[in-house]
């Protein structure tokens, strides 16, 4: 699956250094950590670009070790990272899983971080000259007024013909104290909104594709997922539901952000609703069948063929790690 001819896109977004437990035990009792990188948008930037697609990454890090870790692993990824603002002021976010028998809770360290000094003038960092679209979520809006106001500059600016992409990307802890019923303003001003059922129902009241048309008109093209059970994009008055793949699943965690980098470069190639949803749910597949959030794309030699199954073939197909990759 690889769309070279998709047209370049810029995700803009915080990204943190994650750190997570290497032993088990409580988090207080633990010695070794594992640091990673954590980043909504920027993993996004990441499955684009391994799927061919031009792709950039727009956000800033401070001038510290953790902001060149951050810079270096999506650069890593084949992500421009020019766009980056590095602030010799402010820290890199961080935030820590603290894993125990109850689950795996995790501690934001972001107030006051580089990326949510972010405003306005941000836009004035964005090369849009060979791109056809933006990509932002829901939460960025959270981080700080002058990153929402960053949002709202991205949306309402004239576009010429650029799309905007808004991923709703519901995150409770980061909304205490803030209201977000501005995310349905932010979310009708974009081209194409991309939304969990789930969290949707959370923040809307609703996770039904037909109420979500009815509240949110602006978009061209709303995608509801669905978890396991598929995804459904409305386009106007039609509604296209695609079944998600069986996947043997080893870490769920990323599989959303798999999912929007495969229906964004499957739109932006011109594809069919059903073929753009399927290839959501492939790339979702692959971050499905692996520990990290951005893994290596299935091999062309299972996407092709299933990107234009017939129905029963798409729905026989079960997906499981080890001899599904081809070395790339």
């Amino acid at each position: 699956m690889s769309f070279e001819q998709a047209g370049g896109v810029v995700c803009l977004g915080e990204t943190m250094v994650v750190l997570v437990p290497a032993e088990p035990g409580p988090a207080h009792e633990v010695v070794r950590w594992t640091r990673a990188i954590g980043g909504a948008e920027s993993n996004v930037a990441c499955h684009l670009a391994r799927l061919g697609v031009a792709s950039s990454w727009v956000s800033a890090v401070g001038a510290d070790a953790f902001g060149r870790a951050v810079l270096d692993a999506v650069a890593g990824a084949g992500v421009d990272v020019t766009g980056v603002h590095v602030d010799p002021e402010r820290p890199t976010g961080l935030y820590v899983k603290e894993a125990d028998a109850a689950g795996s809770p995790v501690r934001y360290y972001r107030q006051g971080s580089a990326a949510s000094a972010m405003g306005p003038e941000t836009v004035d960092r964005l090369d849009l000259a060979s791109v056809r679209l933006v990509h932002v979520s829901g939460i960025t809006a959270a981080l700080s007024d002058s990153c929402l106001a960053l949002l709202r500059e991205v949306l309402t600016r004239p576009r010429d013909g650029l799309l905007v992409s808004f991923d709703l990307n519901w995150r409770p802890a980061l909304w205490h104290g803030r209201d977000p019923a501005v995310l349905r303003e932010l979310a009708n001003a974009a081209d194409i909104v991309l939304a969990g059922a789930d969290e949707a129902e959370a923040v809307w009241g609703t996770g039904d594709p037909a109420a979500l048309r009815e509240l949110l008109p602006g978009p061209a093209s709303i995608v509801v997922k669905l978890g396991e059970h598929g995804a459904t994009l409305v386009e106007g008055d039609t509604h296209t539901f695609q079944p998600a793949l069986r996947v043997d699943v080893v870490e769920p965690v990323g599989a959303g952000d798999g999912f929007a980098a495969g229906y964004l470069a499957a739109h932006l190639a011109g594809d069919p609703p059903g073929r753009r949803l399927r290839a959501g749910h492939l790339q979702a597949a692959a971050v499905l069948l692996t520990t990290e959030d951005v893994g290596v794309p299935l091999p062309s030699r299972v996407t092709g063929p299933l990107l234009d199954a017939d129905p029963s073939t798409w729905a026989a197909a079960n997906l499981r790690a080890g001899n599904l990759r081809e070395s790339v």
